[in-house]
């Protein structure tokens, strides 16, 4: 699942967007000040951040230009009120990758979303691929020797998280920050659950790739002999 972390203050708006991108198949997390996304956005991996500018404790462009200080490439779509030309230039030359004025139609900001997280160099693409194993990541699809599979949306998550760092050791708790969000009751083992959940799927349906198990670090995809 592509995990988003929404920085807003309004209490209305913020249902509304944590509501509508859950159904659109995003995870959610929300918070409502700089000092609450600079506190999660350090401790927690995010696809993607939308970010409204005037926060109880500041503007949030010092946040974003901070991000940016920190070598932290996480998209970012700028939410805001202020829809001047000037406004416009300061919030991309502040480190933005869009910039939205509010008021504004839901179905916009999803598009926006989705265009950033289709360019190239972001972190997340739509194809996924390794061995004969492919996702399509807009519309959850796993295909296997190019046939479409039917696979428990969790497990389609989880592979995607792991695809995507194909050739990398990814530690259990960036497989549990894309599965859950913050407000998520996380079982101590439903990462190891859906693990051996995929495994055993990918193993039935002959795929060529399959999970290691780094004990105490993560896990890691490999190509299995065929």
């Amino acid at each position: 699942m592509t995990r988003l972390l929404i920085v807003e203050d309004n209490r209305d708006l913020q249902s509304m967007l944590q509501n509508r991108l859950a159904a659109a198949g995003f995870t959610v997390d929300l918070v409502g000040t700089m000092a609450d996304a600079d506190a999660v956005l350090a401790q927690n991996c995010y696809d993607i951040v939308v970010l409204d500018l005037g926060l109880p404790d500041g503007n949030a462009l010092a946040l974003l230009r901070s991000l940016r200080a920190r070598n932290n490439p996480t998209p970012v779509l700028v939410l805001t009120a202020r829809g001047s030309v000037n406004d416009r230039v300061e919030g991309l030359t502040s480190g933005a990758d869009d910039y939205l004025v509010k008021p504004f139609a839901f179905e916009e900001l999803h598009a926006r979303l989705l265009a950033l997280l289709r360019r190239p160099g972001t972190f997340v693409g739509r194809s996924l691929k390794f061995g004969n194993v492919a996702i399509d990541s807009a519309v959850k699809q796993v295909f296997i020797d190019n046939t479409p599979q039917v696979l428990p949306a969790r497990e389609i998550a989880t592979l995607e998280v792991l695809m995507r760092r194909c050739g990398c050791v990814v530690p259990k708790e960036v497989v549990e920050g894309h599965l859950y969000g913050l407000s998520d009751e996380v079982r101590s083992n439903a990462v190891e659950a859906s693990i051996y959940r995929l495994r055993k799927l990918l193993s039935d349906l002959g795929a060529s790739i399959n999970i290691h198990t780094i004990r105490g670090v993560g896990y890691m995809l490999h190509e299995v002999p065929r």
